[in-house]
């Protein structure tokens, strides 16, 4: 296994490279929101089923509508609304009232809208020629029967859901959603709202980390903490390995106290890669817990401790995962962004700057969230669009030069 640190891009490659979808499962439209469809979705009915009024008016015979007629205008026969079709035919000089969306009673070929005639004594006076097909929506125009609405890998949305639920479908066929486990590791961590004694912190990947699972349309499925100690640290991840992927946050560096990949390489995980040429997120762990008894595969992460470079290395390295095992893009989502602020770094290492984007008459322009990047500032991570990519052989970008943004929305 090479030591030295993976270009970052190398290591997404070879995260997507184990990754294995999820089966699939039927889910009932009302639970499919945000789900991602696992095989092509066809439409059950034609989109529109039959043809129907677009216009609140009179259905008739178009050449009813031609010259003059005597007595004046077209006989009132019946109404047609919605849900309600007319119980008769639309004969020669004769007209019925029609609702929008009411199927256009046999025997009529045109609608007319009601401000365009004028009614009396049973009788409705057309103002104007009305064209054949006027005004009505043709059964199938918008989807005939059997046509694919969905390829398998696609987000179902408020849109896709109306057009599911318009065209029959109320069993969709998903993807099922990939569970993860996160650990935080650290003697210094206490829950929120506990008392800090000296030396202590409270821990936020334990719920940032759990955060982003969701975002990324993921399930949390366990989460604890783990002390620093090698025993009890090989248990809580044994403990944890029922799942599709598991985080583990610090205690994967080369400290007296760092056990997690020890941890790891006795309970027989096989090691992808170690550490990252990037900064925040140097120290990052990647490999793959083999199945045992008929289980999954489980791929591991371990990210450094520090919140920040938990975070950004969680959306380079494990959000893709989940996002490919679920059947979607994994990505990534950029652009391309003038860097707002000079920046300056040694070369060797890309930099991940967090920044808030700007859309301006000349394009995008990112601003940094914080003048300082370090990554003990978890701040510099509130408010943060994307991502601004410094590469690795740079020293320095300057104020105005475009770089490449990743998005983190």
């Amino acid at each position: 296994m090479n030591d030295q640190p993976l270009p970052p891009e190398a290591a997404r490659e070879l995260v997507l490279a184990e990754v294995v979808p999820t089966p699939s499962e039927p889910v009932r439209l009302e639970d499919c929101l945000g789900r991602v469809t696992a095989a092509d979705v066809s439409s059950a009915v034609a989109l529109q089923p039959f043809d129907n009024s677009a216009m609140d008016g009179y259905a008739l015979r178009s050449a009813d509508t031609k010259g003059e007629a005597e007595p004046p205008g077209l006989r009132l026969v019946g109404e047609a609304r919605a849900g309600h079709p007319a119980a008769t035919e639309v004969g020669a000089g004769e007209a019925a009232w029609i609702s929008t969306g009411a199927m256009v009673p046999v025997g009529a070929d045109a609608v007319l809208p009601v401000e365009e005639a004028s009614e009396a004594d049973g009788r409705v006076v057309p103002g104007r020629e009305v064209a054949p097909g006027e005004h009505i929506r043709r059964a199938g125009e918008d989807v005939e029967p059997g046509q694919r609405l969905l390829a398998a890998g696609e987000a179902i949305g408020p849109a896709e859901l109306a057009v599911l639920a318009a065209t029959g479908n109320a069993t969709i066929a998903c993807a099922r959603r990939p569970t993860v486990a996160v650990l935080s590791s650290g003697d210094e961590l206490v829950a929120p709202g506990e008392p800090l004694a000296p030396g202590q912190i409270h821990d936020s990947n334990g719920f940032a980390l759990p955060a982003q699972v969701r975002e990324a349309g993921a399930v949390p499925s366990y989460a604890n903490w783990l002390p620093d100690d090698p025993p009890a640290t090989r248990e809580a991840i044994a403990g944890a390995l029922d799942c599709d992927v598991l985080v583990v946050a610090g205690g994967v560096s080369v400290g007296r106290h760092d056990h997690v990949k020890g941890a790891l390489t006795d309970l027989g995980a096989r090691e992808v890669f170690w550490r990252v040429a990037m900064r925040p997120g140097g120290p990052t762990w990647f490999g793959v817990m083999p199945g045992e008894s008929g289980r999954r595969p489980t791929l591991v992460f371990g990210l450094p401790g520090n919140p920040v470079s938990a975070m950004v290395t969680f959306h380079l390295f494990a959000r893709p995962a989940l996002r490919a095992m679920s059947g979607l893009r994994p990505g990534p989502d950029r652009t391309r962004a003038a860097l707002a602020e000079a920046y300056r770094k040694k070369p060797g290492k890309a930099h991940y700057v967090r920044c808030r984007l700007e859309l301006v008459e000349e394009g995008w322009w990112a601003h940094l969230t914080r003048a300082s990047q370090g990554s003990h500032v978890l701040t510099s991570m509130l408010g943060a669009d994307a991502l601004a990519l410094i590469p690795a052989d740079r020293e320095e970008i300057a104020a105005g030069e475009k770089v490449v943004v990743e998005l983190l929305r």
